[in-house]
């Protein structure tokens, strides 16, 4: 039964298990990063769509928005791409320390695993904005860094073009000649008008400015080539190309080319070239028409400063709102975590609440059990016990009586009246015999009718021998001890007389009944033999004696030596 009851820990063990695989955090799956990626590029292409239609603040705007989602981790292509533009769109507004700034800002992000075209493209920014602010050194420094790159072979003879370009700027002709004339022989660029006439253009140039007379027909060609593609762009450079070139032989040659790139850069919004067509305009002028020239220099060259300002001013606060909404954004989530964190904590915590709940719940029932089947075992050990007990004294003491009552009565004759009388006096001895086995073992009445009982079984061991003295039993007030404390009292009462009705021999027997605050104390003595610790231990009903007690938190103690009597004083919480 007990083994039976036992398999409450593999029970308990089990829903443990259980509780805790449920308390395991799952691992969470961020489901929004595709719908994030995808509001990310739909931000790239309005700001590619704006930049399309010179939209130059709501082309930064989304793609600085779109920068701002992309996550630094993971999104670094998306990162590169909205940073090159957005340093495109302020080359383009005039806004060079800004462009330089938002290009570096890409740096960081480059990586050995990406395309190294989006490198290229920061390079090559970087080329083009200090190619503007007159930093020669550090623009060839970064075209070449975006040269020595694994990338395709049309970005290179761009970016060798671009070269070229700043070795112009640096007034080496020489130089940009030896790198223009090999571009123009390439198929790729022969195959494509726009970049061969440009590099036709600053080939001729380049050889005007050396003194060699075949600069012309290669400037006249490119002019030819943008004009049949209606490159306006194109065709402002090379009317200022020419400007120069007939600025000292033909005036008003150069003149007249100076007002087609001054209409042509009006016409497509290239600022710097209208001022450089501007300023062409007012050296080849005199009079009232240099004057009007210098005056819509002045005014273009300030409404641009004032335009340019207000865009870098423009690109600084789309950049600092934006800086300003993620740390908002940041302090939201920073909220979020931690609102999540102690949602997690609480949960946590009812969690372990309902766990010590059910711990304890199992520890009860667990326990009831364990108890139930230890006090069936007690049970079961003290009935044994008790069987074995009335066996033996049946076969010791009942069994010879009977025998010698059968063999007196076979052997003797029975028509003799003293013969009777010995037989009845040998069956009254066996009826006494039984029943006092029988009210040793009987029920106990713990009601009314327990005083009585208990003082009835007491005088049972009264003898002409033996003398017992009860003191105090109707002073206690009975009704207050528990019904298994009675039980106790009686049954070890029963158990210190028959222990000395066997071994005892003596005459005189004192049982003092005593209420010390909340217990209730038992002394018993007698002036019997006594015996040794040794031999009490060694007795089966002073061990009963003991444990009886003990199990309902009493105490015992024993004080006897040999032919010095026998005391023993027992307490028991009422």
């Amino acid at each position: 039964m007990i083994l039976k009851k036992l398999h409450f820990p593999i029970f308990v063990f089990a829903i443990l298990f259980l509780i805790l695989q449920s308390c395991d955090k799952k691992p969470i799956i961020n489901s929004n990063k595709k719908n994030t990626l995808a509001a990310i590029d739909r931000l790239i292409d309005l700001g590619d769509h704006y930049l399309e239609k010179v939209k130059y603040d709501s082309a930064y705007y989304y793609h600085n928005k779109a920068k701002s989602l992309c996550d630094v981790k993971t999104d670094n292509t998306r990162i590169i791409y909205s940073l090159a533009r957005m340093s495109e769109i302020q080359q383009n507004q005039g806004d060079y320390s800004g462009s330089e700034t938002t290009a570096i800002e890409a740096l960081p992000f480059v990586n050995k695993s990406m395309d190294p075209s989006y490198e290229s493209s920061i390079y090559n920014l970087l080329g083009v904005v200090y190619l503007k602010l007159f930093d020669y050194d550090n623009a060839l420094y970064y075209y070449k860094k975006g040269l020595n790159l694994k990338i395709d072979e049309i970005r290179k003879l761009k970016i060798q073009h671009n070269i070229a370009v700043v070795y112009m700027a640096k007034h080496d002709y020489n130089q940009a000649i030896r790198i223009l004339l090999p571009l123009t022989l390439k198929k790729e660029v022969l195959n494509d008008p726009a970049p061969y006439s440009k590099a036709l253009d600053n080939l001729g140039f380049s050889y005007f400015k050396v003194g060699n007379s075949i600069g012309i027909d290669y400037m006249n060609h490119a002019l030819k080539i943008k004009k049949s593609i209606n490159d306006h762009w194109g065709m402002a450079a090379s009317y200022l190309h020419l400007t120069q070139y007939y600025k000292q032989t033909n005036p008003k040659l150069a003149s007249n080319y100076a007002r087609m790139a001054y209409e042509k850069a009006t016409k497509v919004n290239n600022v710097d070239d209208r001022l450089e067509s501007l300023a062409s305009l007012i050296q080849s002028s005199s009079g009232n028409q240099s004057k009007f020239y210098s005056e819509k220099y002045i005014h273009l060259n300030d409404s641009i400063n004032k335009i340019r300002q207000n865009a870098r001013n423009q690109f600084a606060k789309i950049k600092y709102d934006s800086k300003k909404d993620k740390q908002e954004n940041l302090k939201l989530k920073t909220q979020k975590v931690l609102t999540a964190l102690e949602l997690e904590q609480q949960k946590n915590k009812n969690l372990l609440l309902y766990f010590l709940i059910l711990i304890g719940i199992l520890s009860t029932i667990f326990l009831y059990y364990y108890l139930k089947a230890i006090n069936k075992k007690e049970k079961i050990q003290t009935t044994y016990d008790t069987e074995t007990r009335i066996a033996k004294k049946l076969h010791d003491e009942l069994a010879n009586d009977v025998y010698h009552t059968m063999a007196f009565a076979e052997t003797q004759d029975l028509s003799s009246a003293q013969n009777i009388e010995i037989l009845l006096t040998n069956l009254d001895t066996i009826y006494s015999r039984t029943r006092n086995i029988s009210k040793e073992n009987s029920a106990i009445d713990t009601g009314l009718p327990f005083v009585p009982s208990l003082k009835e079984m007491i005088s049972g061991f009264h003898t002409d021998a033996v003398n017992i003295l009860i003191t105090g039993m109707d002073s206690i007030n009975w009704n207050a001890l528990e019904a298994n404390k009675k039980i106790m009292v009686y049954r070890v009462l029963q158990e210190l007389l028959v222990n000395m009705k066997k071994h005892s021999q003596c005459s005189l027997v004192v049982i003092a009944f005593k209420k010390i605050e909340n217990k209730l104390q038992i002394d018993y003595s007698d002036n019997g033999l006594g015996a040794s610790f040794d031999k009490i231990n060694s007795r089966n009903g002073l061990q009963n004696v003991e444990n009886r007690i003990l199990a309902i938190k009493g105490t015992i103690t024993f004080d006897t030596k040999p032919d010095k009597g026998f005391k023993t004083s027992f307490t028991i919480p009422i």
